[in-house]
């Protein structure tokens, strides 16, 4: 996912307030608590095997803030300097429509999903395809295509 907004500079992400703990489902929407899915991804334990494994770890790491795992995952070549967080909205739900290779076996992968949120409680969604690449052996996020 691609989107920046802004925030006030200091917040700290979601995953260290109150609300979302290890044992909480985790939010990319598989059936998985976090800190056996998402967590330990971006706690930097284990990297995402595939490009979609890592598409949803990015789409959890908005949903708790994470701007630092979002950079680190982002490709040098086109990683912005800063992510920043719009207060007023909230990720509500991630639906994977299509993969494109993105597996152990590949370099390149595509990930088309439909991230919806609320901006100050008006419901929306995000319609993207991002594409990933192998950078030093791990997946990262390149580009994007905004679908509509």
């Amino acid at each position: 996912m691609s989107r920046r907004t802004s925030r006030p500079r200091g917040s700290a992400p979601a995953a260290a307030s109150p609300g979302i703990t290890p044992q909480s489902p985790c939010l990319c929407g598989l059936p998985a608590t976090y800190g056996g899915c998402c967590g330990r991804l971006h706690a930097g334990t284990t990297a995402a095997p595939t490009c979609e494994a890592l598409m949803r770890s990015r789409y959890a790491a908005f949903v708790v803030r994470d701007a630092g795992y979002l950079l680190r995952t982002w490709h040098p070549e086109t990683r912005p300097p800063s992510v920043d967080f719009d207060p007023a909205m909230r990720w509500t739900g991630l639906d994977i429509l299509e993969t494109t290779e993105g597996s152990a076996f590949h370099t390149t992968g595509t990930v088309t999903f439909r991230a919806h949120y609320t901006d100050g409680g008006r419901p929306d969604a995000l319609h993207e395809k991002s594409r990933f690449v192998r950078h030093e052996g791990a997946w990262v996020y390149a580009t994007a295509v905004f679908v509509d």
